[in-house]
């Protein structure tokens, strides 16, 4: 199977090299997609060692590297002018065998080094794959550029066009690891080879070209794409807590599809997934420190419809709790409690409103008020206590010594008469409605949504699962991109758990 050749090809091309996982397995699927990669880094990190890594991924393939400098020329990348073709047959053409043009992978470090005739050259190279040469037009074998450079490119000098042409931008950073750095130290074993049954040849590679454009983007993935590009309009950094707009070219969208769809096929895979969306925010950061800001705003859409769904499921749920608790109390009202009290102004559908105390800011449950006994009667045990939720107002109940009574709550003694509550003994009036308002009755009437909650609750679940175990298995999804998915699931589920204990107040 196509992924599980991927995956062994990839644990190959990491044999010998620390830490670099990332680096190599987005440069393959750079590679497969006929993208270039970026690589952001102090010297020393292994960049160069990433480039002839992949190249190995190749069977019989063509390289070629080069350190740019101020004083690099074209000559020197894209080879000599052929004497012998300007002598004898007047034409200018370069003799490029042995360099970039002739290359399946080449590496340029210090890329913002080179001049302007090379830079503009590169931009056709990097793009259509296309080398002018005299009055030719070559098609190159390039597969994968990379670049490699310790800083960004420095503005006003005209190098924003070859930035945007690197698709893949990753900060290449040394071993963080202790214990696989001094493996590195004492790692004294000559490059391994790779299985020639796992390397790509250029016929299989050609073949695989034309693959990829058989590759499906669902609507689910065409609708998050959208939703990553609003996103980008205002993006939190870590330098600031002002959000930034960050600029993503039309060409970068075209070539992100491309990605998305080698992505897919190289998971052996023939449509493209939400989990195949996850490296992209390597395609979209301008400056390192919105790298995070957009990762995460990726993290998010990658899971909002779950989100969308479940704030839906939770809002419905709440009305139906509503419903039940309203049913509940009516049920334990005869219809001569209710019309005794059908001129008082219910509130949020359970309470009355006590008009003289605390400002207006007290209330009593309704069904409990209904219940109370009549002023000169023996009184019921009630309590008095402030909402959790809003502070500032109090809430009297009937308290059943069945049930715990709430923290901080006051014991009292408690009756009634047709429009007042007695707290202690001390009167308080109850508000009625205004002149000419319809009598109201509970709310006993309406029924629940009929919903089944439990069954939807376990779809939910099911589906984050689904989706959780697709972005583990990703071969091109980095380990701490992996962690902080991770960190983001953990409350998701906790969300989902506690609409299933709601479940319970039904």
């Amino acid at each position: 199977m196509m992924n599980q050749r991927i995956a062994q090809l990839l644990d190959q091309l990491n044999n010998g090299i620390y830490e670099k996982e990332t680096e190599i397995a987005l440069s393959l699927l750079a590679a497969v997609a006929g993208q270039s990669i970026i690589l952001l880094g102090p010297p020393g990190v292994a960049k160069s060692m990433v480039a002839r890594r992949v190249k190995a991924a190749f069977r019989n393939a063509q390289s070629f590297e080069y350190l740019m400098s101020r004083f690099s020329t074209p000559d020197e990348i894209f080879g000599p002018v052929s004497i012998s073709k300007l002598k004898d047959a007047d034409r200018y053409e370069r003799a490029v065998e042995g360099y970039l043009p002739t290359a399946d992978v080449a590496f340029l470090d210090e890329i913002w080094k080179a001049g302007p005739a090379i830079q503009n050259t590169l931009l056709t190279v990097i793009n259509e794959k296309l080398f002018r040469n005299g009055t030719k037009e070559l098609h190159l074998p390039l597969k994968l550029l990379v670049a490699a450079s310790n800083e960004l490119p420095a503005r006003g000098e005209g190098l924003e066009a070859l930035w945007d042409r690197f698709l893949i931008r990753l900060e290449s950073r040394s071993i963080r690891n202790e214990e696989l750095f001094c493996r590195m130290l004492l790692d004294d074993r000559a490059e391994l080879p790779i299985d020639e049954a796992l390397q790509i040849s250029n016929d299989e590679y050609q073949q695989w070209q034309r693959q990829l454009t058989a590759v499906t983007l669902p609507a689910d993935v065409l609708r998050a794409i959208t939703q990553i590009r609003r996103a980008l309009r205002a993006v939190s950094t870590d330098e600031a807590a002002q959000r930034r707009e960050v600029y993503v070219s039309d060409r970068r969208w075209k070539n992100i599809v491309r990605l998305l769809r080698a992505s897919a096929f190289l998971q052996g895979r023939d449509v493209v997934v939400m989990a195949d969306l996850m490296p992209v925010y390597h395609c979209l950061w301008q400056e390192p420190e919105e790298r995070d800001g957009i990762r995460s705003a990726l993290i998010g859409i990658l899971f909002d419809d779950v989100a969308q769904t479940l704030n839906e499921l939770k809002e419905n749920l709440k009305k139906d709790i509503k419903t039940a608790r309203a049913q509940r109390a009516a049920g334990r009202i005869s219809r001569r409690q209710m019309e005794r009290d059908a001129d008082k102004k219910i509130y949020n559908e359970f309470y009355y409103r006590l008009a003289d105390r605390d400002g207006g800011n007290t209330f009593v449950v309704m069904a409990d008020y209904r219940e109370l006994p009549d002023r000169g009667d023996t009184p019921m045990s009630g309590v008095l206590y402030k909402d959790r939720r809003r502070p500032r107002y109090t809430i009297v109940r009937a308290y059943d010594t069945s049930t715990g009574a709430p923290v901080g709550s006051t014991p009292v003694e408690l009756t009634r008469d047709d429009q007042h509550l007695y707290i202690d003994g001390v009167r308080f009036a109850l508000e009625t409605l205004d002149r000419g308002d319809a009598m109201q009755l509970p709310f006993v009437d309406a029924e629940d949504s009929g919903r089944n909650y439990d069954h939807e609750i376990d779809e939910l679940g099911k589906k984050v699962r689904e989706r959780a175990d697709q972005l583990d298995a990703n071969l091109f999804i980095s380990a701490d991109d992996k962690a902080e998915i991770r960190e983001y699931l953990k409350g998701l589920f906790k969300e989902i758990a506690f609409t299933r204990q709601d479940l319970g107040k039904l």
